[in-house]
């Protein structure tokens, strides 16, 4: 069988001999394969290139990276150093918050707040320490300060929520408790568990003090509170009665007037009722009773001020 051959015809200027080139088909195989090849070659070292540069920019701007993230941190932990003044600060200042509001402080192995125990992070399981150890070690104990930190304020806040609402309701406590004396005037009667009772003429209970006052006097709420009853209440004439709660109750008795109703909410110095004579009296004079968890109590141990009652 013949073999199969090309040929190649070059044609020049009109002058010009005409070339001729006979290819067998292998030759042209073996020309074919070989600019393939070197077209391979070509490419493959022009990818392995880029591959290289590539990478280098890649590495040169991790290693940007790496520093200006260093640098971030170190930032952070020159603003946690200034953060951690202000927690001492405000640890001195809870203190003597607590003790205001007559708190226990708390001990200083609470207040540093520390973490350990099993399933506690550690440095050499971070992945970042394995990858870069300055790197991780920085941002290892940046975190751990932080969190550090962080456990410290939650602390703080729930210390000041404690010792607020224990002020809060020592401030409710004070509002609820009688302190001032209801009107102005002389102590006519004291409080006593066996009084001679001028009308009766016998021994009694005088389960209050009997201030001595001008018809017409202004009688005050000796605390806040809410009116629980105000009319005519036998013995006691008009009169006034309010729970400040916690356990206070006050009793304004022999009024001439009641200028507050039963269900209203009165304020310490607010104007309730004026001085009379009505009920059980010999004169215009106010019988004020203090009871607590339902005891009668004498008034005059509520008193801020005993001197502004007048013997």
């Amino acid at each position: 069988m013949a073999r199969r051959h090309w040929t190649l015809l070059i044609l020049g200027d009109d002058h010009a001999p005409v070339r001729q080139f006979t290819l067998s088909r292998e030759l042209i195989r073996i020309g074919i394969g070989g600019v393939l090849l070197v077209a391979a070659v070509l490419i493959s070292l022009a990818t392995s290139f880029f591959v290289r540069e590539s990478q280098r920019h890649r590495a040169a701007k991790l290693a940007e990276e790496n520093a200006l993230l260093i640098a971030e941190v170190q930032t952070i932990r020159d603003q946690m150093a200034t953060l951690e003044e202000t927690l001492n600060e405000l640890s001195d200042r809870d203190e003597k918050f607590r003790l205001i509001a007559g708190l226990e402080p708390i001990s200083e192995d609470v207040r540093l707040a520390g973490i350990g125990g099993p399933g506690t992070a550690t440095l050499t399981a971070s992945a970042l320490y394995r990858t870069s150890p300055e790197t991780g070690e920085l941002a290892f104990s940046t975190a751990y300060d932080l969190n550090g930190m962080l456990r410290r304020a939650r602390l703080l806040a729930e210390s000041w929520r404690e010792a607020t609402d224990e002020l809060e309701a020592a401030y409710e406590r004070l509002e609820a408790t009688p302190s001032i004396l209801p009107a102005q005037g002389y102590l006519s009667s004291g409080f006593n568990r066996a009084r001679w009772h001028p009308i009766l003429n016998r021994a009694r209970p005088h389960e209050g003090i009997d201030i001595a006052a001008p018809h017409g006097t202004p009688i005050h709420a000796a605390a806040k509170g809410r009116v629980t009853f105000a009319g005519r209440n036998g013995d006691y004439g008009l009169m006034v009665e309010i729970d400040h709660g916690h356990g206070y109750v006050t009793r304004y008795a022999h009024a001439s007037r009641i200028v507050v109703r039963k269900g209203e909410m009165v304020e310490r110095w607010q104007k309730i009722a004026e001085v009379g004579s009505t009920g059980l009296s010999v004169g215009p004079h106010l019988h004020y009773e203090v009871l607590h968890n339902g005891r009668p109590t004498d008034p005059r141990n509520f008193l801020y001020d005993t001197s502004r009652i007048r013997d």
